[in-house]
């Protein structure tokens, strides 16, 4: 297997960094994609492409134009635009990268929630603007203090945004699917009652169907008028027009979005709203990190045609093995 895994033929598809393009052309025949379409794959390179490094959407008609594809290594944590039904039906293990990302996507979350909080970008601006000399910046309404944090999804991400904010000395309380052994932290058995108990929820869930548009009007409405709602997780969790709405009222108090429904398309009145804290889904853009994903990225494709196993397997294709 060794031997032949040089000449295995790999397709590229998305904005991967230099970095892992090298690796991959290294190692393997490459072909490249800027994007999913199967309208691009020619029936020669559909035959022979055994594996596939993604960083963009990959859609069951893309991957049944690849009639021996093996493999689809996702270039990040989440995988909610691989269509995860069809690989499973076909055989097609799924990879990701966990781990290696959670530590910068937790001190974004924190970031963003303090930016949210203290007006930090605001006062920024005000200064660059030589506002001083005329007055201060006004008083902020809200702080850190004293704030009970709900945290949706209390996975890998999710547990070292707990820990960093536990240094704050903040109460903090959890939802997920079920509770975590081992973790002091409140759990409450659903989002609802999550949103009800706290005053700020930062969300790390991941997308898809199950979580799709969960923070909707009523979850917002459930954090109160002092409410503040951070999301690092994924822009299909919230119901976008309804928060509009929710920071437009003042049926919360202000929002830090990194993640939105359509990136990178972000409604004009998301923009236009003072309580918003928008950043352009960066919450792991590092050189550090992001050639840490890329590398694992690699690395699964190299264990599995070389060692017939990936190293990150996603849960719903962890058993699969190279034949």
């Amino acid at each position: 297997m060794t031997g032949q895994a040089d000449q295995m033929l790999v397709a590229i598809t998305g904005r991967f960094n230099e970095r892992v393009i090298e690796l991959v052309k290294e190692n393997f025949r490459t072909v490249m994609f800027d994007r999913a379409d199967p309208a691009l794959v020619t029936p020669e390179v559909a035959a022979q492409v055994r594996g596939l490094a993604a960083l963009c959407p990959v859609g069951g008609a893309f991957i049944d134009a690849l009639p021996n594809l093996e493999i689809v290594a996702g270039g990040g944590v989440g995988y909610d635009t691989i269509d995860v039904a069809r690989c499973v039906a076909r055989g097609i293990v799924i990879t990701n990268t966990p781990d290696v990302l959670t530590d910068e996507v937790a001190d974004a979350a924190v970031g963003l929630l303090i930016n949210t909080v203290r007006e930090l970008p605001q006062a920024e601006a005000f200064l660059r603007a030589g506002r001083w000399a005329q007055g201060r910046f006004p008083l902020t309404r809200a702080t850190l203090r004293e704030r009970h944090v709900g945290i949706y999804g209390m996975g890998r991400i999710g547990l070292a945004v707990a820990k960093r904010l536990e240094g704050f000395g903040l109460r903090i309380s959890y939802h997920n699917r079920r509770p975590v052994e081992g973790v002091s932290y409140g759990y409450q058995p659903s989002l609802m009652a999550l949103a009800e108990a706290v005053d700020t929820l930062v969300c790390v869930a991941p997308g898809g169907a199950a979580t799709q548009h969960a923070i909707n009007a009523d979850v917002l409405k459930a954090l109160g008028p002092d409410g503040v709602f951070i999301n690092v997780g994924r822009g299909s969790t919230v119901d976008e027009a309804a928060l509009i709405e929710a920071l437009r009222d003042g049926t919360i108090l202000a929002a830090g979005l990194d993640v939105f429904e359509n990136e990178p398309h972000v409604p004009q009145a998301l923009l236009d709203l003072p309580n918003a804290r928008l950043l352009p889904h960066i919450a792991s853009a590092t050189v550090h990190t992001r050639r840490a994903m890329g590398e694992l990225t690699f690395g699964n494709l190299e264990s599995w045609f070389r060692e017939g196993r990936a190293l990150t397997p996603v849960p719903e294709t962890s058993g699969i093995v190279r034949k």
